[in-house]
């Protein structure tokens, strides 16, 4: 049956996804030919602004840096992206901040927001093309093929998605024999006494456990806040928190001062590990250098049985 056709990989994608349920509810053949995705060309890619820091860094590694206008504020590295203009937070966006830079195309992580920003976003005369987020290797590789193809330069994609693509899996291997399944607690924040933590479909989990660890929440699925019972059934080694700004926000003392945390392996050993967040968490080029990092540091952490 023909597939809708939309204007963005992450709406192709699901208007697929619905006509196959169509079909296959309409009596449908059992096996159904899963079509490649096309990604989109920008017409005129020359001005481009860039929302999502992993789709800024994945520009420069592509050497198409010279096309750039304007970023968001999460893209900061490399450090010289930070020169350019800055259109606001990918998630708090308005419409006139984007626009005033005079864009000739827009690339943007899939969540960037609020909505009704992206509504007129996508109703302007400037294309737009939304890049699937995801939390693993194929979702790092799918980001570099569709920036690659968006800038009409898909063999530089693909030349850079295979060298991606080998150091994930040297990485990944060599962590799974070094880091011995430490039990990670990623803590995003803590307000009022209550612990927001991470549980499965995020990219701490994603990073945890691509380094070699297991996510202490992972039996919900993203960010939560959770009980001191919930923390103390989780039993972490190690707490996992990012750096923000170069500031590690949380003071050790506070963190491990609460119930719930002092009454966990983690607590008693007071065994914490901070990392910048774009860096732990972007799932772009650099990915690899940081399940190594996380890895290493998690070999250093002791656990009781040992």
């Amino acid at each position: 049956m023909p597939i809708p056709r939309f204007r963005t990989p992450v709406r192709r994608a699901r208007a697929w996804l619905i006509a196959c349920a169509i079909a296959v509810s309409a009596g449908a053949a059992a096996q159904v030919a899963i079509a490649s995705e096309t990604p989109e060309r920008f017409p005129d890619a020359s001005r481009l602004v860039s929302i999502g820091g992993a789709i800024t860094e994945i520009i420069y590694a592509l050497g198409e840096e010279h096309r750039l206008i304007a970023r968001d504020t999460t893209s900061t590295y490399p450090e010289v992206a930070k020169a350019l203009p800055d259109v606001g937070y990918m998630r708090a966006l308005s419409p006139e901040g984007v626009l005033s830079v005079a864009p000739s195309a827009v690339l943007a992580m899939e969540g960037s927001g609020p909505p009704a920003t992206m509504d007129v976003l996508e109703k302007a005369t400037v294309p737009l093309i939304l890049v699937p987020e995801g939390y693993d290797r194929d979702a790092i590789l799918r980001k570099i093929r569709i920036t690659g193809a968006a800038l009409g330069v898909s063999e530089k994609a693909e030349e850079l998605a295979r060298k991606v693509e080998a150091d994930l899996q040297a990485a990944e291997d060599a962590a799974r024999s070094a880091s011995g399944g430490k039990r990670v607690l990623f803590v995003l924040s803590m307000q009022g006494g209550r612990i927001m933590a991470a549980g499965s479909d995020t990219g701490a989990d994603g990073v945890i456990g691509m380094a070699g660890g297991v996510n202490a929440m992972g039996a919900f699925k993203g960010y939560r806040q959770v009980s001191e019972e919930a923390v103390l059934e989780a039993r972490p080694d190690v707490v996992l928190m990012m750096e923000r700004g170069g500031s590690p926000g949380l003071a050790d003392e506070k963190l491990f001062a609460h119930p719930a945390i002092a009454g966990t392996p983690a607590g008693r050993n007071r065994a914490i590990m901070r990392m910048d967040g774009s860096y732990l968490l972007g799932f772009g080029p650099r990915t690899a250098d940081a399940v190594r990092d996380l890895s290493a540091r998690l070999a250093e952490i002791k656990t009781a049985a040992e």
